[in-house]
């Protein structure tokens, strides 16, 4: 299995995770969250895009997981967010990965088992699946749980055209 980035977007801060898997088990490489700040947008998007690629090019993911825009009630919000999450797509595709995206009721029913999960459930699952010492920063915590949302689904997918099982596994191995 590949090594693969979470990218939780935001407009002023925008989570990554980054994990590793053998098939066997999971292995956190690393977590944080670009900050960016300003008056101008366009150079909030820009602060987005190049962060994430340096990002990119510390850790070298093969896969990039980015949680898709969900509507909000304030459709300023909903745009910017789009935008940003676009950045961040944009830095992916510079660096030639794949790009895959899940709803946030993916993530959370991937990595908690329901799709209603608090914020707070996902950040412990995080923390436990990933045997971390300290819960990550919140961002961090959703980036993360994009890219294990990612990992289980493609394991899942994975054995059923292997043909081990003939159903999608659930748990983690």
């Amino acid at each position: 299995m590949p090594r693969v980035i979470g990218i939780d977007p935001g407009s002023r801060r925008t989570g990554y995770g980054v994990v590793d898997s053998d098939g066997g088990g999971l292995r956190h490489v690393d977590n944080g969250h670009i900050a960016v700040s300003g008056e101008s947008f366009p150079d909030r998007l820009k602060g987005i895009f190049e962060g994430l690629v340096e990002v990119l090019d510390t850790y070298r993911p093969e896969v990039m997981a980015v949680e898709r825009v969900f509507l909000q009630h304030n459709p300023d919000s909903a745009l910017k967010l789009g935008q940003a999450r676009g950045a961040a797509i944009c830095a992916g595709v510079l660096r030639n990965l794949s790009v895959t995206e899940y709803t946030p009721r993916e993530i959370k029913q991937a990595v908690v088992g329901t799709g209603a999960a608090s914020k707070e459930q996902v950040q412990h699952m995080v923390t436990a699946l990933l045997s971390l010492e300290t819960p990550p920063q919140e961002d961090a915590a959703d980036a993360l749980a994009v890219a294990l949302c990612h990992l289980n689904t493609s394991q899942g997918l994975a054995a059923l055209v292997a043909g081990r099982g003939g159903r999608r596994r659930r748990g983690w191995r």
